[in-house]
């Protein structure tokens, strides 16, 4: 039985957590916003169908994809608290009142069967770990290898999977039927080492525990009993992205290097699409269509600045399974070559760009004005307004110095000030000038 109350939460204060949930609001300039967590991406056209009937009954109408490839509904004015836990419950997107803000998993777009399995498996493992609810709301899980800063991660290699801590490979290998308790001891082992740290704001990621990765490792192999052997990570680790799929009459693609992503294959009557070029530790999308494992092939779309609704919502609505993307795209996978041109022909047409020399592409930005009372510009409609295709480096433009939704990677930052845009190159910081269309184009060449 779900608890349906739903609380509004104040802006956060440093030592408490106060990520927002489907239960547990948060009171944004707009009105409550809901986060759903879809672990893995995954979802489904049904449970897409049911947020953007609460999007339309209680907010503005539209869902908000965010860094983590979970889900918002923002300005939720007219939510009827009980109706929104139902309606989340009952599609199956609020399995766990007690865990809902810490069902934090990533994979890649790509991930093959075993590693949604895993995935799953993970998700439900986390549920039914009582004392796991304590993790903060930011602590992140991966399964495969991902371009966003987790906690705790299984990546495979070879015929196992290294655990990754906060990054750092420090020699942890399970087989594939293990990945999922090492996982949960892992995050088990960060709290006790969070408890036992220093007095004052406790650590919301591993990252942030003094010596955090080490400390963590060797109570999590203790735990296991497995000792931690260092060994590098081979770089074609498997569930890197499939290549590209050549339809009849095409030229074959070429195989992307290790760690980058396929080269897509633009449908009839669209402008052939080139492999993307990204920057090493960029964030950059793959868009187009995609060879996967299994011999079926899979369609990936940008949604502009992460803003998902009207036609393009009610056609991924009629979608049997849907991946949404750490860009803030969307995956319709599991297709035959017939159907994939037929979806990347109505992605296009319905304002979801399936083109890598989009203007959208590696565009983002926070939500700004009017959403964020801390903002101090509408940066989507000035993102909208200057963006322009660039084969560089992703931008993202922030309305505040908090930079939420941040590249993990090098990007540029667009940052509003109260005397205009500050545009920097990160990390290195390097300033441009200039009218923001010409100093972000500038800064994403270099």
């Amino acid at each position: 039985m779900v608890d349906r109350s739903i609380r509004l939460v104040p802006a956060r204060a440093h030592d408490v957590d106060a990520c927002p949930g489907a239960l547990r609001l948060h009171a944004a300039a707009d009105g409550p916003l809901a986060r759903v967590r879809l672990p893995g991406g995954l979802l489904t056209g049904a449970r897409l169908a049911v947020l953007g009937e609460l999007a339309a009954a209680f907010g503005d109408g539209w869902l908000e994809l965010t860094s983590r490839a979970n889900v918002q509904l923002r300005a939720l004015t007219k939510a009827d608290p009980a109706v929104l836990a139902a309606r989340l419950s009952a599609a199956g997107l609020l399995p766990s009142e007690t865990h809902e803000t810490v069902r934090n998993i990533v994979s890649p777009p790509w991930a093959d069967a075993t590693l949604r399995a895993l995935t799953e498996e993970l998700d439900t493992s986390l549920c039914a770990t009582p004392a796991l609810a304590a993790l903060p709301g930011r602590f992140l899980f991966a399964i495969g290898d991902v371009a966003l800063a987790t906690d705790v991660a299984a990546v495979p290699v070879a015929t196992e999977f290294a655990i990754l801590f906060a990054g750092h490979d420090l020699g942890l290998r399970v087989p594939a039927d293990r990945v999922v308790p090492a996982l949960i001891a892992a995050a088990g082992a960060f709290l006790t080492e969070r408890a036992a740290g220093t007095p004052g704001a406790p650590a919301w990621r591993l990252h942030e525990l003094t010596d955090g990765p080490s400390r963590v490792a060797e109570r999590t192999a203790a735990a296991l009993g497995h000792p931690l052997a260092p060994t590098p990570i081979p770089p074609a680790a498997p569930g890197m992205p499939p290549a590209a799929l050549a339809a009849p009459g095409m030229p074959p693609a070429t195989l992307a290097a290790p760690g980058m992503p396929p080269a897509t294959l633009a449908a009839p009557g669209m402008p052939p699409a080139c492999p993307p070029t990204i920057p090493a530790g960029g964030d950059r999308p793959t868009v187009g269509v995609v060879r996967q494992d299994d011999g079926l092939v899979a369609v990936s779309a940008l949604v502009p600045l992460g803003r998902l609704g009207g036609e393009a919502l009610r056609l991924l609505a009629t979608a049997p399974r849907l991946v949404v993307t750490p860009w803030r795209g969307v995956v319709v996978p599991d297709l035959t070559p017939e159907a994939a041109r037929r979806w990347a022909r109505a992605l296009s047409e319905a304002g979801l760009p399936i083109d890598d020399t989009s203007r959208w592409v590696g565009v983002t930005a926070c939500a700004g004005r009017p959403g964020c009372a801390k903002s101090l510009a509408d940066v989507r409609a000035d993102a909208d307004g200057t963006s322009a295709y660039a084969d560089g480096l992703p931008v993202h433009w922030i309305g505040c110095a908090r930079g939420c939704g941040s590249p993990s990677g090098p990007h540029v930052r667009v940052e509003a000030t109260p005397t205009g845009y500050a545009v920097t190159r990160q990390p290195d910081g390097e300033t441009f000038t200039g009218d923001p269309a010409s100093a972000v184009a500038a800064a994403r060449r270099n």
